[in-house]
């Protein structure tokens, strides 16, 4: 019975830890961990560590793949070893949550009983049950440069929109709420698709890659803007 309490414990503690995970990249679940070898997020998805958070940069915080889950962590969140049964029962580096799961060992959190934030959503759960996701780019007051992510309206929260710097990242860098704006179409300029988000003196300029994709933004930020949810929207359509 001990030993059924304590499989039990980990697997939820993994669960909990890697929930979402079969909204990315890959389809690991959580009793093949270990035993079949993962599918590698890509490097050029993520801007963070997909653990702690922290973002990577060249010098101070590299990228490193834990080869249980296949997800793209820091240094010190892959520091751990642990016995692979697809790589003959060698050891293999594995992030902090795989390795409680592996293991059984207990590993103190340092951010352990914080709350999450607003941002702290993962880009690849919430894009996998979005009223609309896709890549844009949301230009600078001047209308000169920008910024280019992944952009993304979450159907439990349709009144946000969250920017993502990569469409893994595991925490938005910004949201903009959308209750209240206005949405505006801008004529087409050196073959770039613009629409604008305008409220009093604030406004957001967005470029999408088509015409189409264009029309499906405005569309669906003008309906989050009205504050019309997608239940609403559809008691409509029946309508």
């Amino acid at each position: 019975q001990d030993a059924i309490d304590r499989k039990e414990k980990r697997s939820e503690t993994f669960k909990t830890a890697v929930h979402g995970l079969e909204m990315g990249t890959s389809s690991l679940k959580a009793e093949e961990l270990g035993h079949r070898a993962p599918q590698w997020v890509r490097d050029n998805l993520v801007t963070m560590c997909m653990r702690c958070k922290e973002p990577f940069n060249a010098i101070m915080r590299r990228r490193h793949h834990c080869r249980a889950c296949g997800y793209v962590v820091c240094a010190r969140c892959s520091d751990y070893k642990a016995k692979l049964q697809y790589d003959g029962n060698r050891l293999n580096r594995v992030c902090r949550e795989c390795y409680v799961f592996l293991t059984g060992h207990v590993v103190l959190k340092d951010r352990e009983g914080k709350h999450k934030g607003i941002l702290e959503k993962v880009a690849a759960e919430i894009s996998g049950r979005s009223l609309l996701c896709s890549s844009l780019q949301l230009l600078d007051k001047n209308g000169k440069g920008g910024t280019r992510g992944w952009f993304v309206i979450p159907q439990d929260d349709p009144l946000v929109l969250y920017i993502y710097a990569a469409p893994q990242d595991v925490r938005a860098h910004t949201s903009i709420p959308l209750l209240g704006y206005q949405v505006k179409d801008l004529p087409q300029s050196d073959s770039r698709h613009l629409f604008q988000l305008v409220q009093s003196r604030q406004v957001y300029t967005f470029v999408a890659d088509t015409e189409e994709l264009k029309q499906h933004w405005m569309r669906a930020m003008a309906h989050s803007a009205a504050g019309i949810t997608l239940s609403e929207e559809e008691g409509e359509d029946a309508d």
